[in-house]
């Protein structure tokens, strides 16, 4: 029925900035950059990855009213809509020293993980990222995986 998922949306507050970040600074391409009056449409895509665009939407008019517009800038400033992206690599710890040296604000250092090495970090909005470096064949989580990430680790 379905061929791929080929667009998916990223709130940020300011397209500008968005671009300077993403394109700038993680390395992704402009796909799409049209002014249409109403809105800018404005998607872009790793150069490895083409068919896979993420579409920098600021909330409000048209996709949303204007006070559902204010209520998702709230939610994305306080990191509340979850995982915008997960972003694969061959080296977690080279993506994660290259962009700590520009100034990404991480929230979770290099890890092993029970599925690979992984890091997460924000844009400039609160939007959480993650990097993950797949292990070549996943081990069991234990019960110490699920302790380390519901917090309750000693």
């Amino acid at each position: 029925m379905f061929k791929a998922i080929t667009i998916t949306t990223v709130w940020v507050l300011d397209q500008n900035e968005a671009l300077d970040f993403y394109v700038g600074k993680l390395g992704f391409k402009i796909d799409d950059d049209v002014d249409m009056g109403f809105m800018r449409w404005l998607t872009i895509s790793l150069p490895s990855d083409p068919g896979r665009q993420l579409l920098l939407e600021v909330p409000g008019p048209p996709a949303m009213s204007a006070e559902t517009g204010a209520q998702v800038r709230d939610l994305v400033t306080k990191g509340a809509l979850g995982a915008a992206a997960i972003l694969t690599t061959d080296d977690c710890q080279h993506v994660y020293d290259t962009l700590k040296a520009q100034g990404v604000e991480f929230t979770q250092g290099v890890e092993v993980q029970p599925y690979g090495i992984d890091c997460a970090f924000r844009d400039p909005f609160g939007n959480h990222l993650r990097v993950t470096q797949p292990a070549e064949e996943p081990s069991p989580v234990t019960d110490q995986d699920i302790a380390r990430w519901s917090g309750s680790a000693e």
